[in-house]
């Protein structure tokens, strides 16, 4: 039950390889180099001397604002770093469960699959703003019973909502990679279907998920700054703040 993983390659193999794509030389590198800084340097020339690049620089580049507001606005960093790290903790969970779940075996879980189905092409559908709208204020004007104006709460529920179905479909293509003949032979050694799927098929299809979960923390850590539209006083919204006071 052991997976091996992938062969590493010998070493003429290695050497084929590298005969066949040698690795740049100095001359490819410099002209690789040059030809980067040239376009950077058209590309910053045609922007500096376009018609609107005054009011361009001072509403998002102004330095004197930077040099007296910068360290204000940058601890309000700490909020987007808490929404971060708490929705990262729920996606992971929420989006396993909802792996798992559809990939149950049998018709017999058929409309569990198809409900999970459905909600993980509704939540990567739906655009994210609208549903923090949606979240954020229609909840509270519902007047339900110990749920009051909580931005950072319905901020926390809404990334959950949308990043756990992305995290479930990487989950579900982890558990898929495996070969059926791990989970064979568990049940050939009287593991029950859920012994075998938690002790043999999960810990390698989530060693292998590792780097694009990563791709996706990285997307929920960017989308923290939508939720400044319900409230949140996050960075994003600072920043907003001190623009709109000048």
């Amino acid at each position: 039950m052991n997976d091996s993983g992938p062969t590493r390659p010998t070493r003429s193999a290695r050497a084929r390889e590298t005969l066949r794509h040698p690795p740049p030389g100095a001359k490819e590198v410099a002209i690789a180099t040059t030809s980067t800084i040239v376009l950077l340097v058209v590309v910053m020339f045609a922007v500096v001397n376009s018609s609107g690049w005054d009011r361009v620089q001072v509403t998002f580049f102004s330095s004197e604002i930077f040099g007296q507001r910068f360290e204000h606005i940058l601890a309000y960093l700490r909020v987007n770093i808490e929404l971060f790290l708490t929705s990262q903790v729920t996606v992971l969970a929420v989006g396993l469960l909802l792996a798992v779940l559809r990939s149950l075996p049998g018709p017999v879980f058929f409309p569990i699959r198809a409900a999970v189905t459905v909600y993980i092409d509704i939540m990567r559908g739906v655009p994210s703003i609208l549903l923090i709208f949606i979240i954020g204020f229609g909840i509270p004007a519902l007047k339900l019973p110990g749920l009051g104006p909580n931005p950072f709460l319905y901020g926390v529920l809404t990334l959950t909502l949308i990043w756990s179905a992305y995290v479930a479909e990487v989950y579900r293509a982890g558990i898929d990679s495996v070969h059926p003949s791990q989970n064979a032979a568990a049940r050939s050694l009287g593991l029950s279907a859920t012994q075998s799927m938690r002790y043999v098929v999960l810990p390698q299809a989530v060693r292998r998920v590792i780097p694009p979960l990563l791709n996706d923390s990285i997307g929920l850590f960017k989308d923290t700054a939508l939720v400044a539209f319900i409230g949140v006083p996050e960075i994003f919204r600072r920043a907003q703040i001190v623009q709109a006071r000048r």
